[in-house]
């Protein structure tokens, strides 16, 4: 009878093993499906995540992320400000925060955390190339194309093999009438995409423009 119950118990344990080992797995996949694409599924996860562990700082981070690339950006600004409620200095939630407001057209703010992000990122951040490219924008948006065009040649200095950015970094220098070094930015983007339409326009804009 003892045995009978021991077995039982211990089937009982496995299963109750088994269980936690399936729904931690399950969850861990939030990030993956945020890298496939999947956001609202990675959203669903992230926020369970953050029910039963309100201070989980990684569910946090990928809830917001996943919450700007499914342009839900009102609501990824305010989960982003509540995590940093948790973790002020986290420079994941500072840049996700910044995206968000950039998309919110909040552009003092964006620019604010960009910089906090980039002054605070380690050197081997995955995100300082957006930031720079962000900032750019943002600078576009203000008419300052002389800092827009630091901002974004600092963006294809960190990724360089982004064709869409080194096409509105020729776009910044053609507005700021730096016509030979849009010229150079425009040729690389289409070096690296022949099929860049704004970089192929703005090529014979800026070519009729040194003739």
């Amino acid at each position: 009878m003892i045995q009978k119950i021991l077995k039982k118990n211990c089937l009982v344990c496995l299963l109750l093993i088994f269980s936690s080992s399936f729904c931690f797995s399950e969850r861990a996949d939030a990030l993956v499906l945020y890298r496939q694409a999947r956001y609202a599924e990675a959203i669903k996860i992230c926020e369970q995540e953050i029910i039963e562990d309100p201070s989980n700082i990684d569910s946090y981070c990928v809830l917001c992320w996943s919450l700007v690339r499914n342009r839900q950006y009102a609501e990824a600004e305010v989960r982003s400000a509540e995590a940093r409620k948790l973790n002020s200095t986290d420079v994941r939630l500072i840049e996700i925060q910044a995206e968000a407001k950039f998309y919110l057209g909040k552009n003092t703010e964006a620019l604010e955390l960009f910089q906090l992000y980039l002054a605070n990122v380690p050197a081997n951040g995955s995100r300082i190339g957006n930031a720079y490219y962000y900032m750019g924008e943002i600078y576009i948006r203000r008419g300052m194309y002389n800092h827009a065009d630091i901002s974004f040649t600092a963006s294809v200095h960190t990724e360089p093999t982004v064709d869409y950015w080194w096409t509105r970094c020729g776009y910044a220098r053609e507005m700021a009438g730096n016509y030979d070094l849009a010229l150079q930015a425009y040729n690389k983007a289409l070096e690296l995409n022949p099929s860049q339409h704004d970089a192929e326009r703005g090529k014979v804009r800026v070519t009729s423009r040194l003739r």
